[in-house]
């Protein structure tokens, strides 16, 4: 397959980078003298420009190319994924943001140090940044299918390994120097260049088909293509998955991941972040829905040519024997120039955005949770500390693409739909976070030691539980996913409970 970029798409490539390495230059003069300031940007941040942030990240590569591709196949059902986080992100603004406020917290994590100890915080510090690894290099490594096409019109795993390192340079442009406030403000530029993208992808869509609104709908409608609600048993996103396992697996990922709520850490008081929250999810439902209804009209385009005057289309969607997803195939394919590259620089928005803000997470928990406990004995400025924090960052950015490469291997192997293998890997961390932090909100059971073994007992019940495991062990046997961060929840809870009786430690909420 060969890439049909002309010059103009190459020129607007190109100064999308342009504008990425001005952007970097201008997010760096900002002054950092603390650690706190790296990681929080001194609780000074606007409301609405961490609600953006929240949803930029939120709306990764996996999201930009992953959304398409499940609507082109399935239906609408996805967005109840949103609708789902829009009830978890109720409960996290209410239960969760408040602890964290009134602590003072630079990472989430400081909440266990307050309710079992020191130990228990780096316990679960290091299960974040297991967890993130695996789940952030799956999202590094989608953005890079992407960058592959365009520059290579393969996906050969070495030109992979490339297109990996053209955007963990881009990402570190903006986190190195500036931290979260850098991180923040990128994410407004990368949120509107991808959104932007996929709105003028839509309407060319839209356009390029020989009917009117009604038949269009009508036609989806026919083909069941316009589902929003799933009653069925068969796992993926139907309303009793969306109600139990997606639900915790969005707590989760609103109020017990670093890569999450730091940006919720950066309002000025506990309303201000609560507030970020719901607005992130506000405005995250019709971005979603943009790139679901690109899918659909992809269905039509190549399912439906009667209503199209495009005769013949390139629907093969294996490149180098592997599978190659439909939006991107459409973009490198049947986008006019000019449109191909500006959704293409979409796509590289998408996977940059998820990609900053998790190595400034990254660091902060490294930094906060483990480093700064475990050294201040000795005595240290805080320019060590910013140095330290800042080495980090390039710590988890080798780390990152190195995990980007192990996911490569990983989805082929695994053949999952890319929505779901991005998704799917984070259960590993989240089970055992929500059983740990169920039972240090709602009892007073637990300790420094169950913290660690509910830790590990709810990793290993959602490894065993994975197809490759438990699929060899009882032929054919495949667990969902939700079902996965059920059991995983569950047996992690049920270890804290083993603990022996603590005297609960309350933090009240401020007025």
């Amino acid at each position: 397959m060969q890439s049909n970029f002309t010059a103009l798409d190459w020129m607007i490539f190109f100064s999308y980078f342009l504008v990425l390495i001005v952007t970097t230059v201008f997010l760096s003069q900002t002054k950092v003298k603390t650690s706190r300031e790296y990681f929080t940007a001194g609780n000074a941040m606007p409301m609405f420009a961490v609600a953006i942030s929240v949803l930029a990240t939120s709306q990764s590569a996996a999201t930009f190319l992953g959304g398409p591709e499940y609507s082109y196949k399935h239906d609408l059902t996805f967005l109840g994924f949103y609708v789902s986080a829009f009830l978890a992100v109720l409960f996290v603004s209410k239960v969760l943001v408040p602890r964290f406020y009134a602590i003072n917290a630079i990472t989430v994590y400081e909440y266990l140090e307050h309710r079992y100890g020191e130990t228990s915080k780096r316990y679960a510090g290091v299960m974040f940044l297991v967890g993130r690894l695996f789940a952030s290099g799956a999202r590094l490594y989608i953005g890079a299918l992407a960058i592959s096409m365009i520059l290579f019109s393969d996906i050969l795993a070495g030109h992979i390994a490339i297109s990996i390192i053209i955007l963990m340079i881009g990402a570190l442009g903006y986190t190195y120097f500036g931290g979260v406030k850098s991180v923040i403000f990128s994410d407004i530029i990368q949120a509107i260049t991808y959104v932007g993208a996929g709105v003028a992808v839509l309407a060319y869509l839209y356009y390029s088909l020989n009917s009117d609104f009604s038949t269009i709908v009508n036609t989806l409608a026919v083909n069941d293509k316009l589902k929003l609600v799933d009653f069925s048993f068969s796992g993926g996103f139907t309303i009793w998955t969306l109600l139990t396992g997606w639900f915790l697996l969005n707590i989760a990922a609103y109020g017990l991941d670093q890569d999450m709520t730091q940006r919720v850490l950066t309002c000025k008081n506990k309303q201000e972040g609560a507030k970020s929250l719901i607005y992130s999810i506000i405005f995250t439902l019709p971005v979603a829905f943009l790139f679901l209804a690109i899918g659909l009209l992809l269905y039509l385009f190549y399912q439906h040519p009667e209503l199209t005057s495009v005769k013949s289309a390139c629907i093969d969607q294996n490149v180098d024997g592997q599978s190659v997803k439909i939006f991107m195939l459409y973009i490198l394919n049947e986008m006019p120039e000019g449109l191909r590259g500006l959704v293409t620089v979409g796509a590289i928005a998408a996977a940059l955005s998820s990609t900053n803000s998790v190595l400034s997470a990254m660091s902060s928990v490294a930094i906060e949770d483990i480093y700064r406990p475990w050294i201040s004995k000795n005595s240290r400025d805080e320019k060590h500390y910013l140095t330290a924090s800042r080495f980090m960052v390039l710590v988890f950015a080798v780390l990152l693409s190195l995990m980007a490469m192990v996911s490569f291997y990983w989805q082929q192997y695994s053949e999952l739909p890319l929505l779901n293998f991005a998704l799917g890997v984070m259960a590993f961390a989240y089970a055992s976070l929500l059983g740990v932090y169920g039972a240090a909100i709602f009892t007073n059971r637990g300790n420094e030691q169950t913290v660690l073994f509910a830790l590990i007992g709810g990793f290993l019940t959602v490894l065993f539980l994975q197809p490759y495991i438990i699929g060899n062990l009882i032929s054919g046997l495949k667990v969902d996913f939700s079902v996965m961060m059920i059991v995983g929840t569950m047996v992690s809870f049920v270890i804290m409970m083993f603990g022996k009786h603590t005297n609960l430690k309350e933090i009240k909420n401020e007025q």
